[in-house]
């Protein structure tokens, strides 16, 4: 499930994530009942959606959260769309935004991943939230101002550092997403991990006997992988969580380290290095 941020009017969206005072977020309604607010609200949205799902949220249930009607919060919020604009971005300011440099941009950048990763898999509907068109509120720039406060010491080009972090950001959140998805598969479709592989990869010796033959590189990495994760089964380096999801948390620390390698690599090369791109258009 993808849900595009940015769908509803523009400047009521914006106005509310910034606060303007053309939004009429701070109105309180008549009656015997506290007024609510937009902060309350984005903050029932997001209960709705960590409890319920995204598949889940709509004004009538935030409503029904909040004990009262869908009309009722219409004064402070349009609609859905804005709605999802004012979640994503509220839960946002639950990262930090000041790490510690002192010791090079590599170990801070290597802390802001680990948060950011962490963060996408207590709160995975944020990941089901398009990064496509981004909602533009204060809590999307607080992170990336984190992050280019961090890199700024490099000695790269500004397009080269920007896409630097346009990488950092998508590859977290792409890893993130496969982690949450690892953890939802087994209650969303009834069947433990080990019992899907395990009767996939039966059907597989039997229907595809050759298949050694057929991808011999695969199934050598494949041999040696499994020989390698069983030695370290054998020594308890496990930390008790599910293989699968322990092997997409690897991935990612390896994915990252990988990515800081080449930042280091391209920083040494000097900020006026050209691209492969542009070496081959010269």
């Amino acid at each position: 499930m993808v849900i595009f941020a940015g769908q509803g009017d523009a400047r009521r969206s914006m106005a509310l994530l910034w606060r303007s005072a053309d939004s009429g977020g701070t109105r309180a309604t008549p009656g015997p009942k506290p007024g609510l607010d937009v902060d309350t609200i984005a903050a029932a949205g997001i209960a709705v959606a960590e409890e319920q799902g995204m598949a889940a949220l709509s004004m009538r249930a935030v409503g029904a959260w909040l004990g009262r009607t869908a009309m009722a919060l219409y004064t402070y919020v349009p609609g859905k769309n804005e709605l999802v604009d004012l979640m994503h971005d509220r839960v946002l300011t639950e990262l930090p935004t000041e790490y510690d440099t002192g010791s090079g941009w590599r170990p801070a950048i290597t802390a802001w991943a680990e948060d950011t990763w962490a963060f996408y898999l207590r709160h995975p509907w944020v990941l089901q939230v398009s990064q496509a068109r981004p909602a533009l509120g204060p809590g999307e720039y607080a992170q990336l101002e984190t992050v280019v406060r961090i890199l700024e010491g490099l000695d790269l080009e500004p397009l080269r550092i920007r896409r630097v972090i346009a990488v950092l950001f998508q590859f977290v959140r792409g890893m993130a997403r496969v982690a949450a998805e690892h953890r939802q598969a087994a209650p969303e479709t009834g069947v433990s991990d080990e019992e899907w592989w395990t009767a996939r990869t039966a059907l597989l010796a039997e229907l595809a006997p050759d298949f050694a033959e057929r991808f011999p590189a695969l199934a050598a990495l494949e041999s040696h992988a499994a020989a390698a994760a069983a030695d370290a089964a054998k020594e308890g380096s496990g930390d008790g969580a599910p293989p699968v999801e322990r092997e997409a948390e690897e991935a990612f620390r390896v994915g990252l380290e990988l990515i800081l390698d080449g930042i280091e690599t391209a920083e040494r090369s000097g900020p006026g290095t050209l691209t492969g791109s542009q070496r081959a258009s010269k």
